[in-house]
């Protein structure tokens, strides 16, 4: 039986095993307490046809690979895949930006070097960039049910985004086929956030929160940070390579197949 090692079984990663485990393939995660067992870790990959890290960095470290990195360099895995972030590319000023352009000019300069790491470290790598992850029980419905929800004025900011579902999609379809390399899995409207929440409150009958500007909206510093870099992200090679579309490639569609699976409450 053909065998996935997953590091790291947060939100996105379990969906995908979970989706991995019903095609036939055995899955094995490797939580954070089990990360620092040499034995064990050598074993599982050993073991391993596919291998797949979402541990993202801890300070300036992949802690994945400054725990195994020749270990995972010596693997004969046949697939081995690393969730990285869209982050890496910074501030486009708005302007589409593809795998070609340039990492590490951003704030995400930690999460640049695992990515260009994971690129180098097998030949058989596939770097999977994802924007603002959404889905259910981790959607805009959530905050705007809790009043936790914001709008900030900013003409022309723009963020992509991907239903957590399309993630799985997306890096099963390049485990059937496709080439190794980086893919944006992205979907094909970026829009500001102020409208998803207003879209979500539509959705639920709330009243939408007061559209602020930055200063006024009282935000933390990771929420700030977040309305600092302006991009669109491309998904054409993904579509073009893997034969991958996203099944909710707008907001809109995403967040309402969330809202019928709850039963629109």
């Amino acid at each position: 039986m053909t065998h996935m090692v997953i590091f790291g079984p947060g939100y996105t990663a379990s969906q995908i095993g979970a989706a991995v485990q019903d095609a036939g393939v055995m899955v094995e995660t490797i939580d954070r307490a089990m990360i620092g067992d040499a034995a064990a870790v050598a074993a599982a990959v050993g073991r391993a046809t596919y291998i797949l890290s979402s541990v993202p960095p801890a300070g300036e470290d992949d802690p994945v690979l400054g725990l195994h990195g020749p270990l995972l360099a010596a693997s004969s895995a046949e697939w081995i895949g690393y969730l990285s972030s869209t982050g890496v590319y910074g501030d486009t000023g708005g302007a589409w930006v593809d795998e070609n352009g340039p990492v590490g000019l951003g704030r995400r300069t930690a999460r640049a070097a695992a990515d260009i790491a994971w690129q180098r470290l097998h030949p058989q790598a596939r770097i999977f960039r994802l924007p603002g992850i959404y889905g259910p029980g981790r959607s805009p419905l959530e905050r705007v049910r809790s009043g936790t929800a914001h709008r900030v004025d900013m003409p022309g900011h723009a963020f992509s985004r991907i239903h957590v579902d399309d993630i799985v999609s997306g890096v099963m379809a390049s485990m059937r086929h496709g080439p190794p390399g980086v893919y944006n899995l992205a979907d094909d409207l970026p829009a500001p956030q102020s409208r998803v929440v207003e879209l979500a409150c539509e959705l639920l009958g709330r009243q939408e929160p007061p559209l602020l500007d930055l200063e006024a909206a009282g935000l933390s510093p990771a929420a700030r940070a977040f309305y600092a870099e302006n991009r669109r992200v491309a998904n054409g090679k993904a579509k073009r390579l893997l034969g991958w579309r996203p099944r909710y490639p707008d907001y809109r569609s995403g967040l309402r197949s969330i809202l019928a699976a709850e039963g629109g409450r």
